[in-house]
């Protein structure tokens, strides 16, 4: 008899067990057909789109070189605030989340597997991304890669807050109208693909104060200069700090 089904056999070890359930939430993500359009299509488009319109002229770089940050930071928020959001407030509905928490994977575990899972699918979109843009003529700077992922990693956490916030406060059907919607605001509005300096006088002086304009100007930063600004990456740490703790203050598991 093997040793997994030997009734001496003791219980897998946490990490093993986050592992399992980030491989679980991981397929999960990527065999979703509407998260696949917004983790890979949409930005894909978006990319096109940037690299051959005059929109990002006369910023001092190409247009592939200052598009493409954007839209790996666009790639961050689709996956940790709007997918996971959306997929969090429907397990929450359907007591997946309330199950799971009371197995010997833990509230801890559980969180920890959601955080894996979207750090695998940001690797996964970076690889992809920069593959395309790499095609199109996209040179970031060698020493701009360090910075630029840790940034992305933190704006990851950021995001991965706010939809856990979203999801664990709202009704599913309103987490899915919101995570949607702020998709849609702020990566049009919000700085994350276009720099400030292309948007509406009336948005320019904010953008910078929200974690989509933090992190779409720091990654813009990091490839391009080979350095992220310490005021986006302060301002991207408040927002994971504060969305973090309200997750935790208010998130209801049923």
């Amino acid at each position: 008899m093997s040793k997994l089904l030997s009734p001496n056999a003791g219980p897998a070890s946490l990490l093993r067990r986050i592992l399992q359930q980030g491989r679980y939430e991981t397929v999960t993500m990527l065999r979703n057909g509407e998260q696949l359009i917004l983790a890979i299509v949409l930005p894909l488009m978006a990319l096109v789109g940037l690299a051959v319109t005059p929109l990002l002229d006369g910023l001092g770089a190409s247009r592939v070189d200052i598009a493409t940050p954007g839209i790996l930071a666009l790639c961050a928020m689709s996956t940790a605030f709007t997918g996971q959001g959306i997929a969090t407030g429907f397990d929450r509905r359907y007591g997946v989340l309330r199950f799971l928490s009371t197995t010997p994977l833990g509230r801890g575990g559980l969180i920890a597997g959601k955080i894996l899972a979207v750090l695998v699918v940001l690797f996964l979109q970076v690889v992809i991304v920069g593959s395309v843009a790499g095609m199109l003529g996209w040179h970031p700077r060698l020493d701009g890669w360090l910075p630029g992922m840790c940034v992305l990693v933190l704006g990851a956490a950021a995001f991965t807050a706010l939809g856990l916030l979203v999801a664990g406060t709202v009704r599913p059907e309103a987490t899915l109208a919101i995570t949607n919607l702020l998709w849609i605001l702020l990566g049009a509005l919000g700085g994350i693909v276009v720099p400030a300096e292309r948007l509406p006088p009336l948005t320019q002086d904010i953008v910078h104060f929200l974690p989509s304009g933090a992190l779409g100007l720091a990654l813009r930063d990091s490839f391009l200069s080979g350095s992220a600004p310490l005021s986006a990456v302060l301002t991207l740490l408040l927002w994971t700090v504060l969305a973090g703790a309200a997750a935790i203050r208010w998130f209801k598991w049923n």
